[in-house]
């Protein structure tokens, strides 16, 4: 199908630790289609991390296929798999990942460099970025004259700025209160609500209930994969969606 943004089919993932074989992940089949908004669930060890691993091109599987919007990254070597991350997919973390030493709109440019554009044109897209999550008045500080709140977002628009085909956030409010959280899952939802594809990780059941389809692993497997329906259509154009009683 043309809309398939992520196509897994029957992905294994062994490791060797010691004289002992670890199976993270039994056979995988999973399609997550263009601007869907995806919830990865499951505790510690359930797998999810290894497949957002794989997911986002930092590792590759033992066995199984695995086509992202139309390439096959199955078998491709670490340099290969880096030049797909950087063209096609934007990471938010847990832990922002921001450089100390540069302001908000250096740390959103600095994957632009990597494709190769001048430094006009990244700073303009930059400032776009940050526009986009509200940061338009902080692009001069420096990540330790910022909130968490506001990290987290510069780390949003850094993961947009490339215009990825998606946005994969990793526990992205781990480290934020409970009203900032909810501030912050309102921003992927209008990036969602733009048309992008995001794939969000989590352990905690609140986080995934912003999300309209939730898959949730446990020992390598895939245990459920259903339609939210705590999700809400509400008529206002610039938040499509919301989640039952937020």
């Amino acid at each position: 199908m043309k809309d398939v943004m992520i196509d897994v089919a029957q992905l294994s993932k062994m490791y060797k630790m010691g004289d002992e074989i670890i199976n993270a992940l039994k056979s995988i089949t999973l399609s997550i289609h263009k601007n869907e908004y995806v919830a990865l669930m499951g505790p510690s060890g359930s797998g999810k991390s290894t497949l957002m691993n794989i997911l986002g091109c930092l590792d590759s599987p033992t066995t199984g296929q695995y086509v992202l919007n139309g390439i096959d990254v199955s078998s491709m070597t670490d340099g290969e798999l880096a030049e797909v991350r950087n063209k096609q997919i934007g990471f938010v973390f847990q832990t922002f990942n921001l450089l100390p030493r540069l302001s908000a709109l250096d740390n959103v440019a600095l994957p632009l460099v990597y494709a190769g554009l001048s430094k006009t044109e990244r700073d303009e897209k930059a400032k776009d970025a940050l526009n986009k999550v509200g940061l338009a008045d902080r692009i001069m500080h420096k990540p330790n004259e910022l909130s968490g709140g506001q990290r987290q977002r510069v780390a949003i628009a850094r993961a947009l700025v490339n215009d990825p085909a998606i946005i994969l956030a990793d526990e992205p409010t781990g480290n934020l209160d409970t009203k900032t959280s909810v501030e912050i899952m309102g921003i992927f939802e209008r990036i969602h609500n733009s048309g992008n594809t995001v794939i969000l990780v989590t352990h905690e059941p609140d986080i995934a209930d912003h999300a309209h389809r939730i898959v949730k692993l446990r020992d390598g497997l895939i245990e459920a994969d259903y339609l939210n329906d705590k999700i809400i259509k509400v008529d206002d154009p610039d938040h499509h969606y919301k989640v039952k009683g937020i």
